[in-house]
């Protein structure tokens, strides 16, 4: 017996367009890479990024590309050769030295080929050429003429083809129909191997002990004879097994006493064990494998609730309620290949410093790369994990049934492992195109073949396939039909999780009214901002210099994917704040921060209904989008070069652990039911405060207001001496009228107030509140705004002689990072921002705006 080698086939690629006679094979940019990436690196197209160019690349996806390499074999005993490709995309036709040994059909299945009889030890030509997906997917649509082809997004041939959907173009994202070997290809040698190794846990926690109940299994192929199962922390062993391997299969159990737990970010610590096995035939050593995992007890809670109609839909981690305040992910580049672990890890730092614990992996995406899963187990993020069904009608014909099995099965078996994720649902918005469509459902049949008879036979693939797969693979990971869904449609509030695009699309509701547009759980919202004008310069092809650098202009709205983004942006700018289009630099601005005052009120106001045990009328909230895929406008909150936008600052500090928030309505009457000439208003304000620790806190509770034209503190008072505020819940204060020296006399509109939480003499919560809409307020333009850099060259310290709304900080280095912006100001305070990148001088070099600058 010999030990399993493994080698990366990852050197000497070339590519050439297939059936032209004058292309000629060239090397590739890198290895993983796809046709765009490398046509990109020698220049035979434009950047798709800049300007205009994704129009004019649009015949890349429409022929056939050829891959090719040679590589040798080290010398070897073992029995058995084979290959390995963790991903081709998506339609290849794969021959090693003359010989087809592998067709492909689905980018999210890796696949593995006996080569045995084929290969040699040196000069083994391996050939891959990728068909046109693109046409692909329309001659299968002709080919099934009695599906009902139609979709939300991008081409209705998409739905036939398992590509990454958002390869289609999207609402935020272009039409790029990339092909190529995009994960790595590897040889193997070996005579016997752990083809599989996976893990079951069972957490135990009481009052005074927790323990956990590890289960290890191994499958193996061919003849090895022993396992040994290590079991390690912090890279200290904790147990070691050593098993008979019978029939292909080796398994152990673990009892750990106290073990350490994983926790998401905030509520403890990132706890990840070691399993490594080493398979042994007799006394040689054959193989081994190791799966890093975390100890968790993850429940989805769905009971129901005290004076409110529906049932809760809260996640629990090792028995804590944990209200969700995160995002929806999609992927972060329209060329995965070129995503780095690196980037992976700044990316999910970003989520978790914005104080967020959970990100959606979106269904029109593909399955992460598993540097985002490990990054997510390491900084402590829940995991939403979707199946790639995205916003249409999916068919159900036999070969498609038969290639989503796999892809399902081959994925869960890959990802089971790690602790981050906590639920698996089967599409996006699927269910809700059904409805739009008014295709068949009967939720009263149960007979999965009537489903495969009807118009949405892709009801079948979420209800059977799915379910199936991960009742036998992550039994113990909650498994939700789609998102949205549940109650009795998907728009239903009160069960299971809804998506809220009344605000930004369908009725395009005011934002300051998100209170009576939440859900059990709001797995999408999301309102648009330009992205940072650095981002926008970067498109543009002559930069700063650029004729078409103005908001309106033909360049900047083909960076904008939205359906009918014009007249949307316009309606809530025009709505809310005085806004100019010159600087373009300020008209972007004004976009980020209506968007920041936007997803901010939907946070502040969502999160005051998670009220306490039997009362989790709204247990979490996932803004659409966080991140970008190329530079667009669209609804992320940080763009494509990872630059935050305003509203990832304002969404950090709405989910920081305590908040205070505020909420001022403003209701008028008749003077009595004769008249309409007299009449009486009433300004009212509600105050609340939210605690996501797992404290209880003593809390004194200020309330100040001030004029906005003159900048006179008009009101201060000490509202609680001692407020208890419950832990891992909101918890109301008090309402009062808006403090002004004489009513009716519309001072209520000139008035700022704010509220403050102080501990042990310690301000931890304070939130400014302003007259809404904000357009109608007499900003004033303070004359004494100042910006210092502290003595330590690690905050900024912001002042002002009057109320000055959003003030933000910009830096044209990439390298100076601030920890929040676009922050209110009051007089007689100082904020102070953490900076990191700033030297004492360079302040003079930040650029300072706010509203009404």
């Amino acid at each position: 017996m010999v030990e399993r080698v493994i080698k990366s086939i990852d050197q000497d690629w070339k590519f050439k367009q297939a059936g032209v006679d004058a292309s000629k094979f060239l090397p590739v940019s890198q290895f993983p890479t796809n046709v765009h990436l490398d046509l990109l690196h020698h220049k035979l197209i434009p950047d798709p990024f800049i300007g205009k160019n994704e129009s004019d690349v649009q015949w890349i996806g429409e022929k056939d590309w050829i891959y090719k390499t040679t590589f040798a074999l080290p010398r070897s005993k073992a029995r058995k050769c084979v290959l390995a490709f963790d991903g081709l995309d998506t339609y290849a036709t794969v021959v090693l030295n003359g010989k087809e040994i592998l067709k492909t059909e689905n980018m999210f299945v890796p696949e593995r080929v006996d080569v045995t009889d084929v290969v040699k030890e040196e000069d083994n030509d391996l050939v891959i050429t990728f068909a046109s997906t693109y046409l692909i997917g329309k001659k299968l649509v002709e080919k099934h003429p009695e599906h009902f082809w139609g979709c939300w997004n991008g081409d209705p041939s998409r739905l036939a083809v398992r590509k990454a959907q958002y390869h289609y173009g999207w609402d935020w994202g272009p039409a790029l129909l990339t092909c190529g070997p995009w994960k790595q290809i590897n040889f193997e040698l070996y005579d016997t191997r752990i083809s599989d190794l996976y893990i079951h846990t069972e957490v135990t926690i009481d009052d005074f002990v927790s323990s956990a109940k590890i289960v290890a299994n191994a499958n193996i192929e061919g003849e090895g004879s022993d396992i040994e199962f290590e079991l390690s922390f912090e890279g200290r062993t904790v147990k070691v097994e050593n098993v008979k391997v019978e029939r292909g299969f080796a398994t152990t159990t673990f009892q750990v006493q106290d073990p350490q737990l994983w926790y998401p970010a905030s509520y403890g610590k990132q706890a990840l064990y070691v399993l490594k096995t080493t398979l042994y035939s007799g006394k040689y050593r054959d193989d081994s494998n190791s799966k890093r995992f975390g100890l968790r007890k993850v429940k989805v809670v769905q009971k129901d609730l005290t004076d409110a109609s529906g049932t809760s839909f809260y996640f629990e981690i090792n028995d804590i309620p944990v209200f969700c305040g995160g995002s929806n992910w999609i992927p972060a580049d329209s060329f995965l290949p070129r995503i780095s672990r690196e980037k992976y890890q700044k990316w999910v730092k970003l989520v978790r410093d914005g104080n967020q614990i959970m990100i959606r992996v979106w269904a029109g995406g593909v399955f992460e790369d598993e540097n985002f899963y490990d990054a997510c187990d390491e900084m402590g993020i829940l995991v939403w994990q979707d199946f790639m069904f995205g916003c249409g009608n999916y068919p159900a014909y036999e070969e498609f049934l038969d290639s989503i099995k796999r892809e399902a099965s081959e994925n869960v078996r890959l990802l089971r492992h790690h602790p981050s994720i906590v639920i698996w649902a089967g599409n996006n918005e699927d269910y809700q195109y059904r409805e739009s469509e008014n295709l068949d459902y009967d939720p009263k049949d149960t007979d999965p073949q009537n489903w495969l008879k009807s118009n949405f036979p892709a009801r079948y693939i979420y209800e059977k396939i799915l379910v199936d797969v991960t009742k036998e693979l992550v039994p113990d990971t909650y498994y939700h039909f789609g998102s949205p869904f549940g109650g009795k449609d998907t728009r239903d509030a009160t069960v299971g999780d809804i998506h809220q695009w009344n605000v930004w699309h369908g009725s395009q509701e005011k934002y300051q009214n998100f209170d009576k547009l939440g859900g059990r759980f709001v797995s999408e919202f999301g309102m648009e901002g330009f992205p940072n004008i650095k981002t926008i310069d970067s498109y543009l092809p002559q930069g700063k210099e650029d004729p078409d650098r103005y908001p309106q202009s033909s360049t900047v709205d083909f960076h904008n994917k939205a359906d009918g983004h014009e007249r949307r942006m316009a309606l809530y700018l025009v709505e809310n704040i005085q806004y100019e289009f010159v600087p373009f630099e300020q008209f972007v601005y004004c976009t980020q921060l209506m968007q920041a005052e936007c997803l901010a009120s939907a946070y502040r106001l969502w999160k005051r209904e998670w009220k306490g045990p039997g009362k989790e009328y709204c247990a979490g909230a996932l803004v659409w989008q966080f991140n970008d895929c190329w530079p667009v406008t669209s609804w992320s909150i940080v763009d494509y070069y990872l630059r935050p936008k305003h509203a990832y600052y304002a969404v950090k500090r709405e989910l920081a652990p305590i908040t205070i928030g505020l909420k001022r309505t403003v209701t008028t009457t008749p003077a009595d039911k004769y008249t309409r000439a007299y009449t009486k208003t009433v300004h009212n304000i509600e105050m609340w405060a939210s605690n996501l620790s797992l404290e209880r806190h003593l809390m004194n509770v200020y309330f100040k207001a001030w004029d906005v034209i003159t900048g006179k503190e008009t009101y201060s008072k000490s509202l609680h001496s001692g407020f208890i505020l419950e832990p891992n819940r909101s918890m109301e204060i008090t309402q009062f009228e808006v403090p002004v020296k004489k009513k009716d006399a519309e001072e209520e509109l000139r008035t700022v107030v704010a509220a403050y939480l102080v501990e042990n003499g310690k301000q931890v919560a304070r939130y400014i509140n302003w007259p809404e809409p904000l357009k109608y307020v007499h900003l004033q333009k303070p004359k004494d705004l100042k910006v210092k850099l502290s003595e330590g060259a690690d905050a900024l310290e912001i002042t002002a002689e009057v109320p000055v709304k959003g003030v933000s900080i910009e830096a044209e280095d990439d390298s100076v990072v601030f920890a929040d912006n676009c922050v209110d100001v009051v007089p007689g305070e100082t904020v102070r921002i953490e900076v990191t990148g700033l030297d004492h001088g360079e302040e003079r070099n930040l650029v300072v705006r706010h509203l009404g600058s």
